[in-house]
């Protein structure tokens, strides 16, 4: 008998031991060549840059000197974004391992509780029905019921979503037990009833179909229950919104209303149309007052952070955007693979998923996928210290978000060693003795580290270690010490204080309800965050519209890693802008809060040296707030093809053959590293071109606009911003891709179209004028502004054609612009040495 307690005692213990993931290294055979190419490629540049800055134009000097400079800052800018890919890497999760050691069947589960975050401002941007298919998605995820907790802020206080919300959870009272009856994917009712795949397939279950089509009706039924809000909501009436007591909405003024929280879904009361439990779901928005900061889409966060900890509590947090919904109904256990293995989860901070997206056409004209950043970009952080964090589809640890440092990796205990000489090991010992002397005492050096912020990682654990070993008095005294510092840090809450000793979470047992609601109601006003560190060093950090780069930086300056999980099925998908005036937006936004981060003193070039950052992660976000200000060398760069065709000059002079073989080397290099790129990440080609051109139709643009609205914002405090407005649109599929929205981001990129069509027609007019030798030079400047019009054709499309033809009157007027150009030019012809006349002299002929 012992002996079998022994092997099952064992067996547990090799179970515990086994790791819940693993990494998957990319095949040397394909990264090696890669890596070899890059270490090529940077010595042809050493080459190169010799050559082009021993070697000017000196009858084009300016022309010369503008072009090394860009090129030099584009070989910074390439080697920044570069070399954070060198250790590419995969990751491969094992669920059932997962289930076997915390969720068996026929025992409590013994996963950990998640608290899902749903942020939403404007129902007239964001669909309620958007905002409704994500809510759904997420009670109806793969997971233990009672772990699951749903909190959706309203940061618009608008009551068409409050309704809409109340409808949402009575639909998912019908829903979710459908989705967990016959496990369908994905579990947002829109997509699922959109898919055209045979739904029959691996469906056994004779009432399946019968149970889909009922399903349907009532999720039409839906539908038309919401569109009846949305509609309603149109007209608003003079005296404000009221609710179904009569009393008056209290958001009924945007900027200034109460704090308000309504449990519709919970543990003790929310169950489905066959009395099972359903998960926790919550309408949380915050109170606004004028005066006071709010931080935007940040704030709104954190306060779901301080809610939630009030009322549920979980160890762990997934925010998504409103129209990002669950695809993958097991997302959350593929992320628990990494938070819960007991070999690495204690030091991961978050895990991000990839983005992916749907109803975007085929072709992905303006590389709205990002399937580069994702897919290769991401995975080689992963290889470093872990993804940066994007804004949605991510799995936050509590105690990261809250600015502790990530726990320290204990080393190994040291070994003597016996070959040392007696009279050494003897000295070695006495100086021992001599430190240990002038030590202080340890119950002091704890007290110390405690109010060290950089070396607590948990007040929890920091808090023991001051009880044990000070006397009576001295307990009660470090305990209000130490509560007053919790305050001062977080807020004056004591129950949101004593959930953050609590790492593994849970809510305090002898509260109730109703005092947590009361105290929820605390936590969300509006001077909560007044003297504390809340987006300082807590929660989403403060100072930049893309405040996702912000907090996962700071994260992993304080030692944290991230993790990079792609299931094989997608977990989250979302919607992107199709046409090209919202893409160019959604680029702008962007760009604008890297260039705020840049003027911030979060800055990576400055700011975090010391702590736990890598040297190759700190290059990553580094490029992440650099990039836009690669706009001005590269609308430079773009238009010197344009300059050089019309003032019949060029930015290098004649090439020998040495030169010329440092130019074919380096094309060649950046040909093969993309191609080589591409091979070890599984990139299609399409997809890595589009991106190509994208990068330059939004530096020229987006990226040039955000460096001059952040200049503006930075230096002179003046906050700009271009308005979009539509232009028309059809009902055909994809019709917001032809939808044309007049926007001053379009102004840059056309005229450097216009420029570099009007230097092609003119160099060739000057070439045929010329004669055939003036033809062996022009073919280094067509090639310079070709490779300029070929980046920007998906841009050119956008404003003029449609996705497999260009109206014929373009066609037309582009003939006859062609043609006067070049009349015109061959008449005026004006880069031809003009001769001042004939050289009159006097013939000593008196003709009068």
């Amino acid at each position: 008998m012992s002996l079998k307690c022994s092997v099952n005692f064992l067996t547990r213990m090799d179970e515990a031991r086994q790791p819940l993931s693993r990494k998957v290294p990319i095949p040397s055979s394909r990264i090696n060549p890669y890596r070899m190419i890059i270490v090529i490629r940077l010595v042809v540049l050493g080459f190169f840059f010799h050559y082009r800055v021993m070697h000017p134009v000196n009858d084009a000097f300016a022309l010369w000197l503008i072009s090394v400079i860009c090129e030099i800052w584009f070989a910074m800018s390439w080697i920044l974004d570069q070399f954070p890919k060198w250790l590419p890497i995969e990751r491969e999760t094992y669920l059932d391992r997962l289930s076997l050691r915390f969720d068996k069947e026929g025992r409590p589960s013994q996963l950990a509780p998640v608290d899902f975050f749903v942020s939403t401002v404007d129902p007239s941007k964001e669909p309620p029905l958007v905002t409704a298919n994500t809510v759904l998605s997420i009670l109806a995820v793969d997971y233990p019921v009672e772990k699951v907790s749903c909190y959706v802020s309203d940061d618009g206080a608008a009551m068409l979503t409050f309704e809409a919300l109340s409808e949402t959870s009575e639909f998912a009272k019908k829903w979710v037990p459908f989705c967990k009856k016959f496990n369908i994917e994905p579990r947002a009712p829109e997509w699922y009833f959109q898919q055209k795949i045979d739904y029959l397939k691996d469906k056994v279950a004779a009432s399946f179909v019968r149970d889909r089509r009922a399903m349907k009706r009532e999720y039409e039924e839906f539908k038309v229950r919401i569109n009846a809000l949305v509609a309603k909501a149109q007209k608003v009436p003079e005296e404000g919104w009221t609710m179904q007591d009569g009393s008056p909405w209290p958001g009924n003024n945007v900027r200034d209303h109460p704090g308000m929280i309504q449990v519709f879904l919970g543990q003790s009361g929310g169950h489905d149309v066959e009395g099972n439990e359903l998960p926790r779901l919550v309408y949380v928005s915050r109170e606004k007052r004028p005066g006071y900061n709010h931080h935007k889409k940040a704030g709104a966060m954190n306060a779901l952070v301080r809610v939630s900890a009030v009322l549920s509590n979980a160890p762990y947090l997934l925010n998504l955007d409103c129209d990002h919904y669950i695809n993958n109904s097991k997302a959350i256990k593929e992320a628990m693979c990494f938070m819960m293995d007991p070999l690495v989860g204690k030091k991961v901070c978050y895990v991000q998923f990839p983005q992916r997206f749907d109803g975007i056409d085929r072709h992905d004209r303006y590389a709205n996928r990002n399937v580069v950043f994702f897919d290769i970009n991401m995975k080689g952080l992963d290889g470093i210290q872990g993804p940066i964090y994007v804004g949605t589809g991510c799995v936050f640890r509590r105690q990261a978000l809250y600015g502790y440092d990530a726990p320290k990796t204990k080393k190994p205990p040291s070994r003597t060693c016996n070959c040392w000489p007696k009279w050494c090991l003897s000295c070695f010992c006495c100086r021992n003795k001599s430190k240990k002397k002038t030590t202080k005492p340890k119950t002091e050096k704890k007290k110390r580290l405690f109010f060290k912020k950089a070396e607590n990682p948990s007040p929890a654990y920091a808090l023991g270690e001051i009880e044990e070993g000070v006397p009576g008095a001295d307990v009660e005294k470090a305990g209000i010490v130490n509560h007053q510092k919790l305050e001062k840090k977080f807020g004056q809450s004591s129950v949101f204080v004593a959930s953050t000793l609590l790492e593994n979470g849970g809510t305090l047992k002898d509260a109730s309800p109703a005092s947590l609601l009361k105290e929820a109601i605390h936590v969300i006003s509006c001077g909560y965050e007044d003297k504390t560190d809340w987006g300082k060093e807590i929660g989403w950090i403060y100072g930049s519209i893309t405040e996702d780069i912000l907090t996962g930086f700071k994260m992993h300056c304080h030692g944290w890693r991230s993790i990079y999980c792609i299931p094989k099925r997608p977990a989250f998908k979302g919607s992107a802008p199709l046409n090209l005036s919202d893409r160019l937006h959604q680029v702008l936004r962007w760009a604008l809060g890297s260039v705020e981060i840049f003027f911030s003193k979060h800055c990576p070039l400055w700011y975090g040296y010391g702590g736990g950052l890598k040297f190759l992660e700190r290059f990553s976000y580094i490029n992440s707030i650099v990039y836009p200000w690669t706009s001005i060398p590269l609308l430079a760069y773009c238009t010197l093809p344009a300059i050089c065709l019309l003032t019949g000059k060029f930015i290098t002079p004649e090439l020998t053959n040495a030169a010329s073989i440092w130019f074919m080397a380096l094309f060649i290099c950046i040909f093969i590293t993309g191609i080589l790129e591409m091979r070890w990440s599984g990139v299609a080609i399409d997809d890595w071109w589009r991106n190509e051109q994208f990068w330059v139709i939004g530096g020229v643009s987006s990226h040039l606009f955000a460096v001059f609205q952040g200049l503006l914002k930075v230096l002179a405090g003046i906050d700009t911003s271009f308005t979009v407005t539509s232009k028309g649109g059809d009902d055909e599929e994809f019709s917001e891709l032809y939808t044309f929205k007049w926007t001053t981001l379009l102004i840059p990129p056309t005229t450097l179209l216009l420029l570099n069509f009007i230097g092609v027609v003119a160099g060739i007019s000057n070439a045929i004028n010329n004669g055939y030798e003036s033809w062996g030079p022009l073919f280094g400047k067509l090639f310079f502004a070709f490779w300029v019009i070929v980046h920007l054709y998906p841009f050119l499309k956008g404003l003029v054609g449609r996705q497999n033809r260009t109206p014929t009157i373009v066609i037309v007027w582009s003939i006859l612009l062609a043609s006067i150009f070049s009349l015109l030019w061959v008449r005026i012809d004006p880069f031809l040495a003009k001769s001042d006349g004939p050289l009159l002299e006097e013939c000593g002929l008196d003709c009068n």
